[in-house]
């Protein structure tokens, strides 16, 4: 017997459909592979905890008690929390008695014998003298993206230094107490190593569905209107998260300027009032879109210009699935397994990134080539499987000896 596992995280992880989310998704399922798994989350909106339902079908009996909790609290009443209480916004923002209180009963049961906090967030729902096995999945070091926003400057640089010291120490202690704690890539458990001098730190890679994200998979492809005759340039992500916004409006000022002949395609959901300003002759701004798949199979090119950027960026991997070429900075490159000029363009600054665009737009078997060679990586080193096997040693580390022996 490995008993039960209680898995927390920030958001509900369901449907797989943007960069946490598919995190979330893919570990849960394979903990359910190695136990009965209870689910306590948050959700967005009452839409978003509808998906509750979908998700029972997928996991069917593997799934055990569920509690998820439309998150109410705004960013004004949080911060204000949050200075009255010394404590970090971030944990405010997400804190409640009704998940306390649910996680409280969970752990009662002496059947449940790990848990699995998805997001730094959902660690201050865990007791400190909790006797189960205690994984912490930070995925990025979030206050290390706050000190980024903060070095950036503006009129809340201040808040963000702030935000970036309590956000640390609080990783800290909770690593401290942690049975292991996990980061999206090597770079980024580095960091935190050299930082909080932990120990059991480990990289836990995301993988990729090279399935689904295949070029020859069926999905809806766009008509010659929808998706126009100019060369697209395309960026994919949620477009309410900061550094998305900060990306596709640097693109659209310093990059695309230099690439007279191209159109440049934001495809994502939620897009802010900066983003959506930015719409015009030469910048599309689709919102959400029923099936990322059709924009990434219609671009010339994936750009990924993200300036401040933490972990590894799914919209990366799965344009390389789709067998696109893809340029991106230095930042959104980091933690990925390739090689630079082969499976990739990185290019830094504007003149470099529009000068590595335009070449791949004049050579288009050049192009075809780093496309199918970023496949060939991607289905070569990351699958979900392959991925995520560390998990089952560092959840029931007994077992996994029992079974090697």
């Amino acid at each position: 017997m490995t008993g039960e596992i209680l898995f927390l995280a920030h958001r509900i992880p369901f449907p797989p459909d943007r960069g946490d989310k598919i995190r979330s998704w893919h570990v849960l399922k394979h903990l359910s592979g190695l136990a009965r798994v209870h689910l306590a989350c948050f959700a967005d909106d009452a839409a978003d905890a509808a998906h509750i339902d979908g998700l029972r079908r997928a996991l069917g009996d593997r799934l055990g008690e569920i509690h998820v909790e439309v998150r109410r609290t705004g960013r004004a009443m949080a911060a204000a929390r949050a200075f009255a209480t010394g404590k970090p916004v971030s944990l405010t923002l997400f804190d409640s008695a009704r998940m306390r209180a649910f996680v409280a009963a969970r752990l009662a049961d002496p059947r449940v014998a790990a848990i699995y906090a998805f997001s730094g967030q959902m660690a201050q729902f865990v007791p400190a003298n909790a006797r189960q096995r205690f994984i912490m999945d930070f995925v990025d070091m979030d206050s290390a993206k706050f000190e980024a926003y903060a070095k950036a400057g503006g009129l809340l640089s201040r808040v963000h230094a702030r935000e970036a010291e309590r956000l640390f120490a609080f990783e800290r202690e909770v690593a401290a107490r942690a049975d292991a704690s996990l980061f999206v890539s090597e770079a980024e458990a580095a960091l935190f190593r050299g930082r909080a001098g932990a120990a059991n730190v480990h990289a836990l890679a995301n993988g990729i569905d090279s399935v689904r994200f295949d070029p020859a998979a069926a999905f809806p492809r766009l008509t010659a209107g929808e998706r126009g005759e100019e060369p697209v340039l395309l960026f994919t992500g949620q477009m309410d998260y900061r550094p998305n916004v900060d990306a596709v409006r640097w693109f659209a000022a310093e990059v695309l300027p230099r690439l007279p002949e191209a159109r440049f395609v934001i495809a994502g959901r939620s897009a802010t009032s900066e983003v959506k300003a930015l719409g015009g002759d030469r910048i599309t701004v689709t919102g959400a879109v029923r099936d990322m798949r059709s924009w990434l199979a219609a671009a010339d090119v994936v750009v990924a210009p993200l300036r401040i950027a933490r972990g590894i960026q799914n919209k990366v991997l799965e344009a390389m699935a789709m067998a696109r070429p893809v340029v991106a900075t230095p930042a959104a490159f980091e933690g990925i397994e390739a090689e630079p000029g082969r499976d990739l363009i990185v290019a830094d600054g504007a003149e470099a990134m529009a000068r590595e665009i335009e070449g791949l737009l004049a050579s288009p078997d050049r192009a075809a080539s780093l496309g199918a060679a970023g496949r060939r990586l991607v289905v070569a080193r990351y699958g979900w499987d392959a991925r995520l096997a560390p998990l089952d040693g560092l959840i029931f580390p007994a077992a996994a000896k029992r079974e090697a022996a």
